[in-house]
């Protein structure tokens, strides 16, 4: 299990992280590596003694990078073939999006903005154009979503929190729209799955209340109040990733590789790896 220890957070309340496991930093260390060499989508890495080396780790802990980095679809591992640089989340081909950082705070708040712009305008758009059946998908998804966070079930949210946000795209009757809320979506995942490692960032009950005002702001044909209550909900979203980021700069710095790392997020083996997104918990 990760060691945990509590931490002042900027408001002076006591917060609790956790050490960050070696395979994390070294899956940091390697982003930055493909961002400084301007490497693109099908470029070749070296292996993965070649990348111990190069990251000063060492090759079990770079293995279990390279799984976590496959994982959440920014490194291709081909048997026999080597280690890639995946195509970009959503076929996203412009550069400083295949070189986004995931545990970046400059990056992820760029992310969360352009997020608030694109799915505030998505919401106010539902509100005056959504059919009585998308109204329905909203609501129902909204209302699961709910039901999971009271019930405390990470997975059952997920699923529902990524059909409600999917409807109220959908409802907006723009392809460019829905595909850039999933886009962007895709690429806070890879976020949560760094920065949370599965846990919930924030309450899940709060996330669920947010989509039922959204959903109801939505049915009422009210764009103005939808659009707000989509912003303050992202609001809501960057706080916990701003705060969980905070607290990383409290933990040790430069943790010894030769201490006990926890056990990685469960991912396939890195020559088979797992296409689907990893599952996450931020809404």
């Amino acid at each position: 299990m990760p060691e945990e220890r509590r931490t002042p957070s900027e408001d002076g309340e006591a917060t609790e992280s956790r050490y960050r496991p070696g395979y994390e930093l070294v899956a940091e260390q390697l982003l930055g590596y493909i961002a400084e060499q301007g490497l693109r989508p099908g470029d070749r890495l070296p292996t993965e003694a070649g990348l111990a080396d190069l990251l000063g780790a060492s090759r079990n802990v770079t293995r279990e990078a390279v799984k976590v980095l496959a994982a959440i679809g920014r490194l291709s591992v081909r048997r026999g073939a080597g280690i890639f640089v995946a195509q970009s989340p959503g076929g996203l081909a412009d550069d400083q999006l295949a070189h986004f950082q995931p545990t970046s705070m400059e990056h992820v708040l760029m992310l969360l903005d352009y997020r608030s712009v694109i799915e505030s305008e998505t919401a106010r758009r539902a509100a005056t154009q959504a059919t009585p059946i998308e109204v329905r998908a909203i609501r129902e998804s909204a209302s699961g979503s709910l039901d999971a966070g009271r019930a405390d079930d990470i997975d059952s949210f997920a699923k529902a929190d990524a059909d409600f946000h999917d409807a109220v795209g959908a409802a907006a009757h723009n392809v460019f729209l829905r595909s850039s809320v999933g886009n962007v979506r895709r690429l806070a995942a890879q976020s949560d799955v760094l920065l949370f490692h599965g846990d919930a960032p924030g309450s899940l009950e709060v996330a669920g209340r947010q989509h039922v005002a959204i959903a109801e702001a939505i049915a009422g044909g009210e764009p103005e109040r939808a659009a707000q209550l989509m912003t303050e909900h992202i609001a809501t979203t960057q706080h916990q990733f701003e705060r969980r980021i905070r607290d990383r700069l409290f933990n040790v710095a430069g943790r010894s590789e030769t201490a006990p790392q926890p056990a990685p997020a469960p991912v396939r083996d890195a020559g088979a790896v797992n296409t689907s997104p990893p599952r996450t918990s931020a809404s």
